[in-house]
């Protein structure tokens, strides 16, 4: 896939050498990993943050929930502003934000100070959809699919890994030290990111809405704050329904306020189709699947063998036994391409949490070894691994390129929320069922199974939600035409243009002129240039074969992979998209195509033969 940038001369090609895209994949997956760190950083040390902050437990807790609360606000916002300033701008911003809260818990031991620079430290968790987002623009079709589920399975990675790793540094050093290596480790991922890492070309049309993010950010706060506190303050008290019922009523009329927005900060009508509402459903079930297990392992090897059930185990080993969860996600990522090619994102998913089921079901009974954990980490983790990398293959199969990061930010803040119920949901088990032993509560190995059988639960309620997902692949739904074949290697779906397309007389036929890529601009039906509109290459199997986004005159340029016969799509907000074929003959001469939009659908009463004329483009090119 080839793209150009918005400040590329207009009669240029683009450089495919130029692109450093071999690094993009580890380096946009070492970040996914940085960041999901943070989020684990503190577990070993959790039980003593209220000696070394000097403070109460309740108010330690703190700590760990305003992480979880800036990076279920940024995730969206970051989302939406990667589409429309540049995604690896976005990136960049997130990390920096993330050395700095780094290094801001490094050198305190003040409460307050320690819970801003958790939260900054959150906020780094919008790095996630963007590295999916630049994985789309930047990479060839049949790399991304592997690469996107690497992007996605890397939060795991970053805990599984993590754990063991900060539980030595927490035995052997201070625990500052925990800090410095996380801004070490933030300030790499920004040189590397630098270095190999392009910026995106693709853009989304309007303005930021900063009044929806002001609106979410406040919904979430007031609707997560008492889940993640609930336990403390009772759920039943009147802060927490409180908070519940201001979030909902928040949350209800920014949803009332976006649907009316010409720009919204996320898409809601886009987000209700069933395909990206099913998903993002799905993903909340395995947000708790996936979280289930790392509240319940490490405290079962860590509890003492007198209990009867405890394993004993040093919070070391403890950590050990549990990162092969990380790593099989990891290794999982080539494995999900392979059925995705052959079945489609629907069919990993629905294996995935089949495995996840498996998993937690035979955990029932293997809790009385450590190595027992081992499997039932390594089972879940193969699981999960296999769920994550199918959502974000079905959410851009079912949404429009420049809204990429918005719906990704989206689905990742859906797994935040999962994560969040989980942490609440199986605390509460644990606290209810524990006993006291020598003035201490101790979870009892009851608790730890009704853990496990909850997260059998949602994960059997995930799959519910994935078998009514569209049966056909998005990428052949969303074809041109409607008897389009399937991808033959596809393993992402690939949102086509739409077929609505403006009836300008000179588009019949096709172009035929020598090769060197296509060139032209984007004009609406008045002859006014089309700034920052979208156009999209597509092979004549229906697979999308470049992107790039015109200037402001509305010029673009685009270098087909081969030679053979193509459709350049344009679409913009606002105006009808329009397709129409063009030939590359492969001669070092430049193809002319300009592209008329219209007005709109709701503008276009030549809809109706706009969509036959572009089936005809396209069957023209297939044939």
């Amino acid at each position: 896939m080839t793209q150009t940038t918005t400040d590329q001369h207009a009669g240029a090609l683009p450089d495919p050498q130029g692109r450093r895209a071999g690094g993009v994949v580890p380096v946009l997956a070492f970040a996914g990993i940085t960041v999901a760190v943070m989020q684990t950083l503190l577990v070993p040390v959790i039980k003593d943050l209220p000696t070394l902050l000097d403070t109460a437990p309740a108010n330690a807790t703190w700590v760990m929930t305003a992480t979880l609360l800036a990076g279920a606000v940024s995730t969206p916002i970051m989302g939406r502003l990667g589409d429309l300033f540049g995604k690896r701008r976005m990136l960049l911003a997130s990390l920096a934000v993330m050395v700095f809260g780094s290094l801001i818990c490094a050198f305190t031991d003040d409460l307050i100070v320690m819970i801003v620079g958790r939260a900054l430290q959150g906020f780094a968790m919008g790095a996630i959809p963007l590295g999916i987002g630049i994985m789309r623009d930047e990479l060839p079709r049949e790399k991304l699919g592997s690469a996107m589920a690497l992007m996605s399975s890397s939060i795991g990675v970053g805990g599984g890994l993590a754990l063991p790793v900060a539980a030595l540094i927490a035995q052997n050093a201070d625990w500052h030290v925990l800090f410095f290596a996380a801004a070490g480790l933030g300030t790499l991922s920004i040189l590397l990111t630098l270095r190999y890492v392009p910026e995106s070309s693709l853009r989304a049309t309007g303005t930021f809405d900063w009044l929806g993010a002001i609106g979410l950010s406040a919904g979430l706060v007031s609707l997560l704050l008492p889940v993640t506190k609930g336990s403390d303050w009772g759920w039943g008290s009147s802060t927490t329904l409180g908070l519940f019922g201001l979030g909902t009523a928040i949350l209800l009329l920014w949803g009332f306020m976006e649907l009316r927005s010409p720009a919204p900060l996320v898409d809601l009508r886009t987000t209700a189709r069933r395909e990206v509402l099913l998903t993002n459903l799905a993903s909340i079930m395995v947000g708790v699947a996936f979280y289930a297990i790392s509240l319940v392992l490490p405290q079962l090897l860590q509890l003492p063998a007198a209990t009867g059930y405890g394993l004993g185990q040093s919070m070391v080993v403890a950590g050990l036994c549990v990162a092969p969860l990380g790593l099989t996600m990891m290794f999982t990522a080539p494995v999900y391409a392979r059925i995705s090619a052959k079945h489609g994102p629907k069919a990993s998913l629905i294996l995935g949490m089949l495995i996840i089921a498996i998993g937690y079901g035979g955990g029932l009974g293997l809790m009385n070894a450590a190595w027992q954990t081992i499997i039932i980490s390594v089972v879940v983790g193969a699981g999960i691994g296999l769920a994550y990398s199918s959502l974000p293959a079905l959410i851009i199969g079912a949404v429009d390129p420049s809204e990429t990061g918005a719906a990704n930010g989206l689905n990742t803040l859906m797994r935040s929320i999962g994560t969040s119920v989980s942490s609440a949901v199986i605390g509460m088990v644990l606290a209810h069922t524990s006993v006291r032993m020598g003035g201490v509560a101790v979870p009892t190995m009851h608790g730890f199974r009704v853990s496990f059988l909850i997260a059998t639960g949602a994960v059997m309620a995930g799959l519910v939600l994935a078998a009514f997902l569209p049966s056909q692949r998005p990428a052949a739904a969303k074809s041109l035409t409607a008897d389009a074949e399937s991808p033959a290697d596809g393993d992402v779906p690939v949102p086509r243009p739409n077929r609505h397309a403006n009836p300008e007389p000179h588009r019949q036929g096709t172009l035929v002129a020598g090769s060197g890529g296509f060139r032209g601009r984007v004009l609406d039906a008045d002859g006014t240039p089309v700034a920052h509109a979208n156009v999209t290459l597509i092979d004549r199997r229906g697979r999308q074969a470049g992107l790039t986004t015109a200037d402001e005159d509305g010029r673009y340029a685009l270098l087909p992979p081969s030679g053979g016969p193509y459709v350049l799509a344009g679409s913009a907000t606002g105006h009808t998209p329009h397709a129409r074929p063009a030939e590359y003959a492969g001669d070092g001469l430049p193809v002319d195509v300009d592209l008329v939009l219209g007005l709109g659908p709701d503008r276009d009463h030549l809809g109706g033969r706009a969509r036959n004329e572009d089936r005809d483009a396209v069957r023209s090119v297939r044939s």
